[in-house]
């Protein structure tokens, strides 16, 4: 692969995540209370429908497992999600998320696919997936 593309590419992957997380901040903020780590915390728990471990969250949120525990602790604070200890497993700790966790990421889920849908608009088409 043609050096100067790869470095291309880099630098536009790196501006669009910049220009998203930016005006995530700012949208998800302003109109829902929410960050954009919040969000995607949130996202993922209702994508799976189910209680997570938080080393599964910590998989697909991309942060560490000491930043992804702030970011639990400030939605348990506002009783969007709440924290349990596994059963199988004591040391394993799950997370689930609450109703009131469910309808914020209801009502915040148009305004975060409007703001990357903005971001990404002018992207190159992705092929297909099957």
């Amino acid at each position: 692969m043609d050096e100067e593309f790869v470095v291309g590419t880099w630098h536009y992957v790196l501006a669009k995540h910049a220009k998203a997380m930016c005006s995530l901040e700012r949208e998800l903020g302003d109109k829902h209370g929410l960050g954009p780590s919040e969000f995607e915390v949130l996202d993922r728990i209702v994508h799976h429908d189910r209680e997570l471990r938080i080393q599964e969250l910590c998989d697909e949120v991309h942060l560490s497992q000491s930043a992804l525990s702030r970011v639990v602790a400030r939605l348990e604070k506002s009783q969007l999600v709440s924290r349990g200890v596994c059963a199988q497993d004591r040391r394993g700790v799950f997370v689930c998320i609450t109703d009131a966790g469910r309808e914020r990421h209801r009502e915040a889920l148009p305004t975060q696919r409007a703001v990357l849908a903005d971001v990404f608009a002018d992207a190159p088409a992705l092929a297909a997936r099957p």
